[in-house]
């Protein structure tokens, strides 16, 4: 490999300016090239629309980070935000991935089955106040639950790590931990890529 590994970091932008900030630093620091809608470095062509993009980054880049925070964020048109979307892109194409989520998101989750919302299904029947602070959309529930790959059975599910974070410095730990070290990253990439003899 010749060039700078590449991260897409997907996540919503509100809110969380200051730890988008902090983790393109991090990661330009350890030598990855990183693609991010916030720093404007997600590689953009002209006859697409910002979500075609967007996934298409998700397919081109070499590994994925994405988060989860108490904000769902755009949609378009769509059903599902841009961060949904691209977090089930990248499980699908099984990429290399790094999942964060917010904690009140995982205490939502939990507080509401506690209630009987057991589901994406039970909790279409509710509705959140026009300014809700600890989470702005129920749709973010249903993006962690994809995350953690809930639909299959636990022992069964793979690439279902996801990390519960409060303070950006928890996320900042996280990242350290599993991307400072490049070299190794960069032959863990270099193993799968290798064809199966």
């Amino acid at each position: 490999m010749n060039k700078r590994l590449t991260v897409m970091v997907s996540s919503s932008v509100y809110g969380i300016e200051d730890l988008l900030e902090l983790i393109y630093t991090l990661l330009t620091s350890f030598g990855y090239e990183v693609w991010m809608s916030h720093k404007g470095t997600v590689p953009v062509f002209s006859n697409r629309t910002a979500l075609e993009n967007c996934l298409l980054a998700v397919q081109n880049a070499d590994m994925f980070l994405g988060l989860i925070t108490r904000y769902y964020g755009s949609s378009g048109a769509a059903d599902l935000s841009f961060t949904h979307q691209e977090i089930n892109k990248a499980i699908e194409l099984s990429k290399l991935r790094w999942l964060l989520v917010h904690q009140d998101v995982v205490f939502a989750r939990h507080f509401l089955k506690d209630l009987g919302y057991r589901d994406r299904k039970e909790r279409a029947r509710l509705s959140l106040v026009e300014r809700a602070t600890s989470i702005n959309d129920l749709r973010v529930i249903g993006m962690y639950e994809d995350a953690i790959r809930n639909e299959i059975d636990l022992p069964y599910r793979q690439g279902n790590w996801v990390q519960k974070f409060q303070l950006d410095g928890d996320a900042q730990l996280f990242i350290l931990s599993q991307l400072s070290r490049y070299q190794e990253v960069e032959q863990f990439i270099r193993e799968q890529m290798r064809p199966q003899l």
